[in-house]
């Protein structure tokens, strides 16, 4: 399978961290489309697993679509150039700065 949604990698060098959304309002619109702007500043592929799911982090539409609420657990996984500074990012975002 050919394309940037590929997890699959030869040395699985890719980083991941695993949070749980305390927000009770969840990653609804607002904080989507925030979240796909910060991951968009990275040439990275930036992905969440939710529910089992694979989620475009620079995709405000797949990112709502997933339904993501309060007490949801999700993995965030960083492959590329820059991995280590967006994994940061992207985890210090959806723990502190929904709202």
């Amino acid at each position: 399978m050919f394309g940037k949604n590929n997890l699959k990698k030869e040395g699985n060098k890719m980083k991941k961290a695993n949070i749980v959304i305390e927000n009770e309002t969840g990653l609804h619109a607002r904080p989507a489309t925030e979240l796909a702007k910060l991951a968009m500043k990275y040439k990275c592929s930036i992905n969440l697993i939710v529910n089992g799911k694979l989620i475009d982090a620079k995709s405000p539409l797949m990112i709502m679509s997933a339904g993501i609420k309060y007490k949801t657990e999700l993995e965030i996984i960083c492959d590329g150039e820059n991995e280590d500074k967006a994994l940061e990012e992207v985890k210090s975002f959806l723990e502190n700065n929904i709202g």
